[in-house]
């Protein structure tokens, strides 16, 4: 009855025949941005979005398998929002949101269902979902097999290609894709605009990935991975065309995708902490308890327990619910996990347990109950099923049920995120990225900012000692997997990429560490920020990125395999304030085996900073205030 009286109310505002028209325009806030919906004589939609003059979407099609003609316009309502809201944590610790919105709503001929096209028009993008109200008749179930939205891109378009979420990007034409495309997909227009599509709040629904069109040049496509089938009422997954004049802009406004995501489900977040990770491998008590004290020393927050501590992961007879060390890894086998978990507690430290994909399927009600009364932070899920609807809602249904256990986590290899952390901030972070693991150089890593850090949090799992000129002096030298960056560049990487779970020192255990001068930086720095600005940068050549915690600000700027000078322009400080500079550089006549020195100088607002970035290199910098 609800809808029904909506719908009435809706007709009466607008009438029928206001989407029926040549075009229903939308504008975003600053009137830079257009969306425009086109309800055709056949009953098709077609829809364009352009910013400040420039076409971004060409004329494209709008609807879902079984709804894409025959339908008849039949309200059209309008709406704005703009306000403020608070993280538990983030890269700030206030994010407006700030739109206009149209709900356009359709009949289709012979049926008494009604769908509706939701669109918000930001200053940073346009939004817009399909949606199924429960109508006066009842429930019914729609499926939904094929999503026919296109995005019809200006010819020239190039776009930052990867088929798969820990893939390597590649600058490609849209006539050259080997594959399906990974979302988020950054594009860049040869009208000089940049754009990335994405999707947002994809948590009861599958994933989609982008497609080009086997007919329509320069036209992208959204690939279904299986068929959803969901009782209404029920919305679709954003999509979501972020839009930017210069690629620094697109990281600068990644809320975005938060923004599209229901506010924090979680009434007591107290129990929520952020903080930096160091991975635990030696799978026995001692080595636990000497990583906890590493941990003290280095203000670290968190020691995590990797694969093998409750036997092999892929066997599937393996008992998550009990300690029983993988003999490849340790064949001694004398972890006691209590003893380690009341050692790290009394040292203010928390453990992190890693719990393969199959024991995670057979045994997570059993296991959430147990490791709360053990004592455990978090969990890390390893291997996890990505993709499909069964599994997707799986994944986020866990997610729910360890936040009822007051359990964080971390979701590695594939899984991507779509802003589901706003709703459970007990979801801190996430792979889905070509991290440390794989060992990428330089030039990989200045594509993520502008590419895979759109979607959110990432772990990226920092090293530091596993470089080749140090490997002789290592206590571990058999791991073949060597950096190809400086170690400026990694001392700059937990300031370029947010992870409020940052795990460090990842292939590096706690002999490796002779107390260098420059492992202060890694000490002092946060993983969630008040204030983020993104400074300067180019997609796959450099950027630099500026925090903010209380009152100190971090920088963190790395270049790709080719050397640079930069300039840091100090603006962001507050005018009138003094404060010191701690500049962490590369540095080969260093006497320092990682070749790192320090420079200390005082700097304002109007300073401006030179910087010369090695090959493959970095800088970090830590800015305190002091008057």
């Amino acid at each position: 009855m609800q809808n029904k009286i909506r719908f009435i109310l809706l007709l009466l505002l607008t009438g029928a025949s206001a989407v029926a028209q040549t075009g229903t325009l939308l504008r975003s806030p600053d009137g830079n941005t257009t969306f425009r919906l086109i309800a055709n004589k056949g009953g098709s939609i077609d829809y364009t979005v352009s910013c400040m003059g420039k076409e971004v979407v060409h004329l494209s099609a709008l609807g879902l398998e079984g709804w894409q003609n025959d339908l008849i316009p039949d309200a059209a309502w309008s709406s704005s929002k703009d306000s403020w809201w608070k993280p538990v944590y983030g890269e700030r610790s206030r994010v407006r949101d700030r739109y206009r919105a149209k709900l356009f709503s359709f009949r289709k001929k012979g049926s008494p269902q009604i769908m509706q096209i939701e669109v918000r028009a930001y200053n940073e993008g346009i939004a817009f979902r399909y949606s199924f109200p429960q109508v006066a008749t009842g429930s019914a179930t729609i499926r939904i097999g094929k999503e026919l939205t296109e995005f019809a891109l200006p010819e020239g378009t190039q776009a930052w290609f990867t088929d798969h979420a820990q893939g390597s990007y590649r600058l490609l034409p849209l006539s050259k894709w080997p594959s399906q495309a990974e979302r988020p997909l950054t594009v860049q227009l040869k009208n000089g605009l940049y754009a990335a599509l994405a999707e947002a709040e994809v948590v009861d629904y599958c994933r989609t990935k982008f497609a080009l069109h086997p007919a329509k040049p320069n036209t992208v496509t959204c690939s279904m991975f299986d068929t959803v089938s969901l009782p209404t009422p029920f919305a679709t997954p954003w999509r979501v065309i972020m839009i930017a004049q210069k690629p620094t802009e697109l990281p600068a406004n990644n809320d975005l995708l938060l923004n599209l995501n229901p506010p924090c489900a979680i009434r007591n977040t107290g129990w929520i902490k952020p903080g930096k990770v160091m991975r635990e491998i030696t799978l026995s008590t001692g080595g636990a308890k000497a990583l906890v004290d590493f941990a003290v020393k280095r203000h670290l927050q968190y020691i995590h327990f990797d694969a093998g501590w409750y036997g092999h992961e892929y066997d599937a007879a393996a008992d998550a619910t009990r300690v029983n060390v993988d003999s490849k890894r340790n064949p001694v086998n004398d972890l006691n996990m209590p003893e380690v978990i009341r050692y790290a507690k009394k040292q203010g430290v928390g453990v992190f347990l890693y719990v393969n994909q199959i024991a995670l399927a057979k045994q997570l009600d059993s296991l959430l109950p147990l490791y709360q009364q053990w004592g455990v932070a978090g969990i890390k899920f390893g291997f996890v099923n990505v993709g499909s609807y069964k599994w997707t809602k799986w994944l986020h249904d866990a997610v729910k049920k360890c936040a009822r256990y007051q359990l964080m986590v971390d979701i590695h290899d594939e899984y991507r995120p779509t802003g589901f952390s706003r709703t459970y901030p007990n979801l801190l972070t996430q792979e889905g990225i070509r991290g440390n693991e794989e060992m990428p150089d330089a030039t990989n890593n200045t594509v993520l900012p502008f590419t895979r850090f759109l979607a959110g949090a990432a772990d990226y799992t920092i090293c530091y000692y596993h470089r080749p000129e140090l490997k002789r002096q290592l206590a571990e030298t058999q791991n073949p997997r060597v950096l190809k960056t400086t170690s400026g560049h990694q001392l700059a990487l937990p300031v370029v990429y947010y992870s409020p779970l940052q795990f460090m020192y990842w292939y590096d255990k706690p002999a490796d560490a002779q107390d260098e001068p420059e492992l202060e930086f890694f000490d002092q720095v946060p993983t969630v920020w008040d204030d983020t600005k993104v400074l300067d940068g180019a997609i796959g050549a450099y950027v630099t990125i500026a925090r903010r915690s209380n009152r100190d600000w971090f920088v963190g700027s790395i270049t790709n395999n080719d050397g640079r000078h930069i300039k840091i322009d100090c603006s962001f400080l507050t005018p009138g304030k003094k404060y010191i500079a701690a500049i962490y550089y590369d540095d080969p006549a260093s006497p320092v085996r990682t070749r790192i020195s320090i420079k200390r100088q005082p700097v304002d607002a109007a300073t401006v900073l030179d910087a010369t970035l090695l090959p493959s290199g970095g800088q970090a910098i830590w800015i305190r205030q002091v008057q």
